[in-house]
């Protein structure tokens, strides 16, 4: 779409100081998607040359310029760390109801800070322990948890001119086990719930955590310090799912989406308990991933 209130596109290195009507601009696929009256002047962070990703022992540093295709590379790549870890990045990746040519363009940041509901580098983020690293526009820093960060649909915590700089996913976040369910209208459309579960193994700490996203207008997660019941989790999410947090859009009215959710919980809980459930811990809902687990 084009954006006729534009009047520049500067690059972000020499643009100067922040002035309302400016915009970050990185992939561009969320910023050209709809009508932005008002917007004046693009600051273009694709001379900034962030290295898109970071691997160390503390765990994996993801540029916001970082782009979905180049996240997914490396979570397919067979020889690189954490394998658990790449192959629920990988399901995340594929989460979205785009195709390769938006991949290759669309950031992980950008799908972050637009903070839609559906956003799969959201629950990517949020579901490993996402630390995200904010600069305002005088080059101070701060950081944030991606859970704290996306607080509504289309809302974030960040201030006129804040940018996100990176998501740091935690090496022992990298390291547990990992279940993904999803469920959308079309097997390639839009997520309606997407709930994943992950589990520690260390002997000293077995903390469970199930994460909600695409059904509720900001990330939920309920966390345990044991693995839960199935009683005990229905209540926990229960509680953790009032009817207004539940999106209500043209993909699914809340009442339905929050019945997937506690649905799709449950199959991870037993996935991830060993247990199996009628159609063997496995949705039948338009999930081009049904197994999603690590």
């Amino acid at each position: 779409m084009d954006l006729t209130s534009v009047r520049e596109v500067v690059d972000a290195r020499t643009a100067g100081g922040w002035r309302p009507g400016d915009a970050w601009l990185a992939g561009g696929t969320g910023l050209f998607a709809e009508p932005r009256p008002g917007l004046l002047r693009l600051r273009d962070l694709a001379g900034l040359g962030w290295p898109p990703l970071t691997a160390g022992r503390d765990g994996l540093t993801v540029a916001a310029t970082c782009t979905v295709a180049e996240l997914l590379a490396f979570a397919e790549d067979p020889g690189g760390p954490w394998p658990r870890g790449r192959a629920f990045v990988a399901r995340c990746c594929r989460a979205f109801s785009s195709s390769h040519k938006i991949w290759n363009t669309a950031t992980v940041g950008g799908n972050i800070c637009l903070a839609l509901p559906a956003g799969p580098m959201i629950t990517m983020a949020v579901a490993l322990d996402g630390r995200c690293r904010l600069v305002t526009p005088d080059g101070a820093e701060r950081t944030a948890s991606a859970e704290e960060l996306v607080c509504g649909n289309g809302r974030t915590r960040l201030a006129a001119g804040e940018l996100l700089r990176d998501v740091t996913l935690p090496a022992a976040a990298l390291e547990r086990r990992t279940v993904l369910r999803r469920v959308g209208l079309q097997p390639r459309g839009r997520s309606a719930a997407l709930v994943t579960a992950t589990a520690e193994e260390a002997a000293v700490r077995a903390v469970t955590a199930f994460t909600v996203t695409a059904a509720t207008v900001r990330p939920v997660t309920v966390r345990f310090p044991a693995p839960p019941t199935a009683a005990v989790l229905r209540r926990a999410l229960e509680e953790a799912l009032p009817p207004g947090l539940m999106l209500d859009d043209v993909h699914g009215h809340p009442v339905w989406r929050r019945h997937l959710s506690l649905h799709l919980a449950e199959e991870a809980r037993r996935r991830l308990a060993g247990e199996t459930g009628p159609d063997g811990g496995r949705t039948r809902a338009a999930d081009p991933d049904p197994a999603g687990e690590g």
